[in-house]
């Protein structure tokens, strides 16, 4: 996929795909072509070459928020779905409302204007929306910027549980790769316009500390570096749970897990 806008080339050659049940992430700098790639994906600008493929028939294939969700401040929850809603041609009604906010973690009890929400509920409000008229893929731009920790954990959740209940391919782009890292199955790195590095998140080193960490006879069955009281394992992301739990069998008092990653290997311009 190619964009330029006036003689200068936004978007070089770039070319992602993200399945049904899949959460794909973006990441790269200001300027770096993201939000340009997510409008030409949402239909809001017309690509210079290039297509966009989505394996469905239905009447709403994509939803999505560009930089923040576009909401009406003075009207409630339910008036803006009932507004989006009108603008796609559907009546949104009291019980669809319930179970469209709910499925974001929402209530409907809450009857204030939303520009008394939280950024938060703002996003969550703004995904409700997204999902009117059941799209099968979902994007998303810098959804935690502004969020306070809680925030980002909750919404993460969200997002985790969209793609595995719902099948939704869900596409987002972010500055911070330990948010994205945590829960996509594959990230795209963006530079100058072009796909740089394309990862698959599942093979990650983590750190884990704990006092006791070298009493554990677990970690002999994986490829280690202990360092003091903490140990970097190497280790599937899907097969870290099971670990951990094993771990707190052995009595070994865990107090952190995050994963390490290499900044400067994942910017190379290369496919790893």
């Amino acid at each position: 996929m190619l964009k330029s806008f006036n003689g200068y080339s936004v978007l070089k050659d770039v070319s992602i795909q993200c399945s049904g049940g899949e959460v794909c992430g973006l990441v790269g700098a200001n300027g770096a072509g993201k939000t340009t790639l997510f409008k030409i994906l949402l239909g809001l600008l017309s690509a210079d070459s290039g297509s966009v493929k989505i394996n469905t028939s239905h009447s709403k294939p994509i939803g999505g928020i560009v930089e923040k969700p576009s909401l009406y401040g003075y009207l409630n929850a339910y008036d803006n779905l009932k507004v989006f809603g009108s603008i796609q041609g559907l009546k949104i009604d009291k019980t669809t409302a319930q179970q469209q906010l709910l499925k974001v973690g929402l209530s409907l009890d809450r009857i204030d204007p939303v520009k008394n929400y939280s950024l938060g509920m703002k996003q969550r409000l703004g995904i409700a929306i997204a999902l009117l008229n059941d799209p099968k893929v979902l994007i998303l731009d810098e959804p935690f910027s502004g969020l306070d920790p809680l925030g980002i954990i909750s919404l993460k959740k969200l997002i985790l549980s969209l793609a595995s209940k719902d099948q939704i391919a869900i596409i987002i782009s972010s500055h911070i790769v330990e948010h994205l890292f945590k829960i996509c199955d594959t990230l795209f790195v963006i530079k100058e316009g072009e796909i740089s590095t394309y990862a698959p998140t599942n093979k990650v080193k983590y750190a884990i500390l704990a006092s006791n960490i070298k009493e554990s006879k677990v970690l002999s069955n994986y490829k280690t570096l202990f360092d003091d009281d903490r140990v970097i394992v190497h280790i599937e992301k899907d097969k870290l749970v099971d670990l951990l739990k094993n771990l707190l069998q052995e009595k070994i008092k865990i107090t952190a897990c995050t994963p390490i990653i290499d900044m400067e290997a994942l910017f190379e311009k290369s496919v790893l």
